[in-house]
């Protein structure tokens, strides 16, 4: 399954980009696995995605919980909470 992940902010920093495409292997259906997938990938990813507090996520611009599922050509967003003051 291919889905675009948009990444935000601080995320972006981190990690050197602001979206890619990926195909996704079978057993990644949930954000949860989707999450625990890119952190797989070790370096700046195992980095970025340390914290669980420190990642939202939204689907097709929705915000999502990590039960939620991915589907073939989902856009996921990833991106720091917002504070302001």
């Amino acid at each position: 399954m291919k889905i675009r992940i948009l990444f935000f902010a601080s995320l972006r920093e981190q990690l050197g980009t602001g979206a890619e495409e990926i195909e996704l292997p079978a057993d990644v259906a949930t954000v949860s696995a989707l999450r625990a997938h890119l952190k797989a990938r070790g370096g700046a990813y195992a980095k970025a995605f340390a914290d669980k507090s420190l990642v939202r996520i939204a689907v097709n611009q929705e915000m999502v919980s990590p039960a939620d599922a991915v589907k073939q050509g989902d856009e996921v967003a990833f991106f720091p909470p917002v504070t302001g003051g």
